[in-house]
């Protein structure tokens, strides 16, 4: 990169560097064991067992409903999630969900930076799988460098063969998994090998395996550092409060090998210069050059320096999680916060308070939502017609909404509008009454036409439908509408 301390007159000169642009260097990182080792280890294993198995848990919603817990059913516009179901007018769940999401990513960003990025992002977890089976194929960072820079031949040819192979796998099975949440799991399975899915399920296995195998198993930190928004979007959320994983410079500087710090203990800082910060990185970076766009939080770099700083005898935290308030005031000699106090501060409360706040305005709709549903429409043409015996009769449009996974059978009311009658298409005006008696089938929206009569001299006036279920519930909805007469119009 240029230096920012020279200027353009001075590149224009040549004494700027030969090549703007050089060729990307192949990231090996290099095993290391370690406490945020077992944590990515246990964040990666719960996170693909999720996104891997919960296609094909079970969920009894009744013989009326879908039996897959997790289920995007796009043909009948439902999402089920194990007890809860969504409509498409019930849209504001997934649309809270997803601003909690957002809001979550801030405050996990103001509080410890980049951790998303570090252990959960879909990104990371492919990558580290897909190093995980570099490691397994080739050997460790050393050997996989080796066999980078040797000829290609039979041997090599085999290995990356072998390698690209399981590649392929994981990437095919990653992609199976993501159509599995759109339709039932064991049927879907069975018409996939037996060629009766629908083509849309074989054209998106076939663009979800190219992209795993292409960004897993290739871009891999080049995602993260060139392509997501996210590393520039982040700068925004952080401050001089703000968690990070920190090389201490004041502590390791000037860097020298064990030797040299020995001889000369006053001049060399406790950074022996071993690269092992930089070799485990994924991403390759050197963390002690500062914050900067390719670190993504892991702590990976942590767990090798203090490996290191036990063998040479010397105290653990040269780099660690801390924030520059803390490393300014543990630099001149006073001990820094406690954690809690660190999280426990203003921003990340109003973060946690918005997402905290939304996530139990959705638990309160969710709780407070009923499974029945009535509209009323009103015919515009004709709005009203006048009946041989001086009586108006309007026309109408029920819509009544069965929202649960059984048979239910409602009654209809005119709440208003007095001396007034109705019947549905279905029944003669001679068993007109001020009730009428519907069946709905589980998970549907039965429309009804309903026929409205009022005696004569009835002005126009606003009344309602009512909707009560005939059971234990009696769970009831309204629909207000007006009533038209002769001499006036909606």
């Amino acid at each position: 990169m240029n230096s920012p301390d020279r200027s353009w007159t001075e590149y224009s000169k040549g004494d700027g560097p030969e090549k703007l642009f050089e060729k990307r260097t192949q990231v090996h990182p290099q095993r290391i064991d370690g406490n945020f080792r077992r944590f990515k280890w246990l964040v990666m294993i719960v996170t693909l067992a999720i996104y891997y198995i919960t296609p094909w848990l079970r969920w009894d919603r009744g013989p009326f409903a879908p039996d897959q817990a997790v289920l995007v059913d796009l043909a009948n516009r439902r999402f089920y999630m194990f007890g809860i179901e969504i409509w498409p007018h019930e849209f504001y769940f997934v649309a809270g969900l997803l601003i909690m999401a957002g809001i979550g990513l801030f405050l996990v960003t103001s509080a410890v930076g980049r951790a998303w990025c570090g252990y959960a992002c879909p990104q990371t977890v492919w990558t580290d799988l897909f190093q995980h089976v570099d490691r397994f194929v080739d050997g460790d960072r050393n050997a996989r460098m080796r066999l980078d820079k040797a000829p290609w031949g039979a041997g090599k040819i085999a290995r990356r063969g072998f390698k690209w192979t399981i590649y392929l796998i994981i990437s095919f099975w990653t992609g199976g998994a993501w159509i599995m949440y759109f339709a039932d799991a064991p049927t879907l399975t069975v018409d996939f090998w037996t060629a009766n899915a629908a083509p849309v399920a074989y054209i998106t296995v076939a663009i979800l395996t190219l992209m795993t195998f292409v960004l897993g198993g290739f871009m891999r930190e080049q995602v993260c550092v060139y392509m997501c928004p996210w590393p520039r979007i982040q700068s925004a959320m952080l401050d001089e409060k703000s968690l990070l994983v920190t090389y201490k410079d004041w502590r390791g500087e000037t860097r020298g090998s064990v030797k040299k710090a020995n001889k000369s203990p006053d001049e060399y800082g406790d950074c022996i210069d071993c690269n092992q910060c930089v070799a485990v990185c994924p991403t390759g970076i050197d963390i002690r050059e500062g914050p900067q766009i390719g670190c993504i939080t892991c702590g990976l770099c942590i767990d090798a320096c203090d490996r290191v700083m036990d063998e040479v005898g010397r105290p653990r935290g040269l780099i660690s999680y801390a924030t520059l308030d803390d490393c300014e005031a543990e630099a001149s000699g006073a001990e820094p916060r406690p954690v809690w106090k660190t999280l426990l501060r203003p921003r990340t409360l109003i973060y946690f308070s918005i997402w905290g706040g939304i996530g139990l305005a959705l638990l309160f709709a969710l709780g407070a939502r009923t499974h029945t549903e009535l509209s009323a429409a009103a015919d515009r043409n004709p709005p009203f017609m006048l009946m041989s015996d001086g009586s108006v009769r309007n026309a109408f449009t029920l819509k009544i909404r069965n929202m649960e996974s059984r048979p239910r059978s409602f009654t209809v009311n005119l709440d208003g509008l007095d001396g007034a009658v109705m019947w549905s298409g279905t029944v003669s005006r001679d068993n007109a009454a001020r009730v009428l008696e519907v069946a709905v089938a589980p998970d549907q929206t039965k429309p009804i036409r309903a026929y409205v009569v009022a005696p004569a001299g009835t002005a126009a006036t606003d009344f309602a439908f009512t909707v009560t279920s005939n059971d234990e519930q009696a769970e009831t909805d309204r629909s207000e509408v007006r009533f038209v007469v002769p001499g006036e119009t909606e």
